[in-house]
């Protein structure tokens, strides 16, 4: 029984900052997701403070930016290898968001400032209380919001510089089931809640080789979010209550580095083609490591294994002007999963992300632009296994994800 509940307190909390290509929301600029989420190379709007700082510079007037997103997954799993239970996930609308606002200082003057507010990890998922899965993870939603001053120059007109310091805010919400049953025959329950925080930078350079054909290279660095002081809380019979107190808990994460080189080329008066590359640090993202304030022999600080890899992320995109106030947009990406064999847990189900997009600008005047986004990612079927916790079974995730987004110009 001891053996059992140390195995308990070391996964209760092991799902409490899990991420991956699913919580990497690249959903910081309409424009951008309409074209595949491309922006490293063409500084479309006041979100490239996101895409390229370097690019910010180009701008010819103060911009204000506001967007948000109606994000829906769902995720279906299966149980292997005999098929004969399934779940889905409860359907949910999460609501990331992005804010700018930037330009020259004054008229014509190379040098530019700006601000952005945006979501970039974040979502979550819930389950059925009762699914068979319920001892590994019941709900779990996560946010951050970044916020992001940020300073460009142009040095000439052919290459702009730009950087930006992040102050990284988030919080986690947890929910799963233990196997200690009442007297009424009711599981217990653990709830944990925490708020995290961190620092890091983002720096691009933009290059305007001709007037047809655009450059960029942005680094974002990594941020180690810190839980200072977390709480988790159980619900358990009263015999067991002083193995599971209500304690604090701190620990550490590692949000990865992402480094996107892009290029942009206008093939004719109407039409522009942009294609990205994002290379993301996962491997940062090595073990999970809980130092809980009040220990028991149930309850001890814990070391969870993770082993992240790497990922390179592709992205193609196009834009077609229309009229002088239409511009429809079309693109795709493929973004694969950084979760290897052995650690697919139900908290982030994750697998290889295939994304089409669109998207259409309405400009009523030179100042104002409407902008609306569709994306539609899918995954394909992945068999696999949480080792850790000896569960595993199939899953497919599906998301659709309809955008609306409204700059002016000063």
């Amino acid at each position: 029984m001891k053996k059992q509940f140390l195995l308990m307190g070391s996964l209760l909390l092991s799902t409490a900052m899990a991420y991956g290509a699913a919580f990497q929301l690249n959903l910081q600029g309409v424009r951008q997701l309409a074209q595949g989420g491309t922006g490293t190379a063409v500084p479309w709007d006041a979100a490239t403070i996101f895409y390229n700082p370097g690019g910010l510079s180009a701008l010819k007037h103060v911009q204000a930016y506001g967007s948000v997103q109606f994000l829906s997954a769902n995720t279906r799993y299966v149980e292997t290898p005999t098929g004969t239970y399934s779940a889905d996930s409860k359907p949910k609308t999460y609501t990331p968001f992005n804010f700018y606002i930037g330009g020259p200082v004054r008229y014509k003057s190379k040098l530019s400032l700006g601000l952005g507010i945006y979501t970039p990890f974040g979502t979550g998922i819930k389950w059925d209380d009762n699914w068979r899965g319920r001892y590994v993870i019941q709900d779990i939603q996560l946010q951050s919001i970044f916020f992001q001053p940020t300073a460009s120059y142009r040095i000439n007109d052919i290459i702009s510089v730009g950087a930006g310091f992040v102050i990284a805010t988030g919080n986690v919400k947890i929910q799963k089931a233990i196997p200690l049953q009442n007297m009424n025959g009711q599981d217990g329950m653990a709830e944990l809640k925490g708020n995290a925080s961190g620092f890091g930078y983002n720096v691009g350079v933009h290059l305007r080789a001709t007037d047809n054909l655009q450059f960029g290279i942005s680094y974002r660095s990594g941020v180690k979010m810190k839980v200072k002081r977390g709480y988790a809380s159980f619900t358990v019979p009263t015999s067991l209550s002083g193995s599971f107190p209500y304690t604090a808990f701190k620990s550490d994460l590692n949000l990865p580095q992402v480094v996107s080189v892009g290029v942009g080329i206008k093939a004719t008066e109407r039409l522009s083609i942009q294609a990205d590359a994002n290379f993301v640090g996962w491997s940062s993202y090595d073990s999970l490591i809980f130092d809980y304030e009040n220990n028991t022999a149930s309850l001890s600080d814990t070391r969870s294994p993770r082993r992240y890899q790497n990922t390179v992320i592709l992205r193609l995109g196009g834009s077609y002007a229309i009229s002088q106030k239409f511009t429809a947009m079309l693109g795709g990406a493929y973004d694969p999963s950084p979760i290897r064999d052995g650690y697919l847990s139900p908290d982030l189900p994750d697998n290889d992300h295939v994304m089409v997009t669109g998207g259409l600008t309405f400009k009523p005047n030179k100042k104002l632009c409407i902008m609306g986004v569709f994306e539609y990612v899918f995954t394909p079927k992945r068999d696999g296994s949480f080792d850790e916790a000896n569960f595993g079974g199939r899953y497919q995730t599906k998301i659709i994800n309809p955008g609306l987004g409204i700059s002016y110009d000063f």
